[in-house]
């Protein structure tokens, strides 16, 4: 057995580091990753469940978590095979929404404005493939959100929602979180790297 204690680590590096370790396992079967958020569980989890890993989660404290990954059959990123999906009526690009404003100006215009971006591309003949909400951005994805309902009306219609599990964590507003998923940055990273165009209100 393998343990890496990612205590009082900001996502990424949770996930950064469980991958280093899963590549150097060494004939071990068996990783124990330590964090003290459950943002960092849900990425840690997504990413070894992405590599084919068994996952189980254990709540030690309200500020200590046990990830426990069994590795026999993880799939190294070299090894894995590529699966393309056609995606009908989405293009290849996705949204980046940093903030719950759009543009620099007066705050309730800026709020406004982008209430109705959002609103508009529900309306749009070719949907993104995902939306990305970080920084105060985070705050459109969670409970009283005026945009709430045009992002579930676009997680019907296949379009992925991820809200950065770091800024949840630092506005508290994890538990509020009413669409779409958790991520973290390494993965808001290789997100925009591979789309095709990225669209940053």
């Amino acid at each position: 057995m393998k343990q890496i204690d990612e205590r009082g680590n900001a996502c990424p590096i949770p996930v950064v580091h469980t991958k280093k370790a899963l590549e150097s396992m060494d004939g071990e079967t068996k990783l124990i990753v330590l964090v003290d958020n459950e943002p960092a569980v849900q990425n840690v989890t997504r990413f070894a469940e992405g590599k084919n890993c068994e996952v189980k989660s254990e709540k030690i404290s309200d500020n200590e978590f046990k990830i426990e990954i069994m590795a026999e059959n993880y799939t190294p990123a070299d090894e894995e095979e590529e699966i393309v999906c056609a995606p009908s009526a989405k293009d290849d690009f996705i949204i980046a929404v940093s903030s719950n404003e759009m543009g620099q100006g007066e705050k309730a215009l800026g709020q406004t404005l982008i209430k109705a971006f959002l609103f508009a591309v529900t309306k749009q003949d070719k949907l993104p493939s995902k939306v990305l909400f970080y920084n105060s951005g985070a705050y459109l994805t969670c409970e009283d959100s005026d945009s709430l309902e045009d992002l579930k009306t676009l997680e019907a219609e296949g379009v992925e929602i991820y809200t950065c599990g770091t800024c949840l964590n630092f506005y508290d507003i994890t538990d509020k979180l009413a669409v779409g998923s958790i991520t973290n940055m390494y993965d808001i990273v290789e997100m925009m790297e591979k789309a095709g165009k990225v669209i940053k209100p």
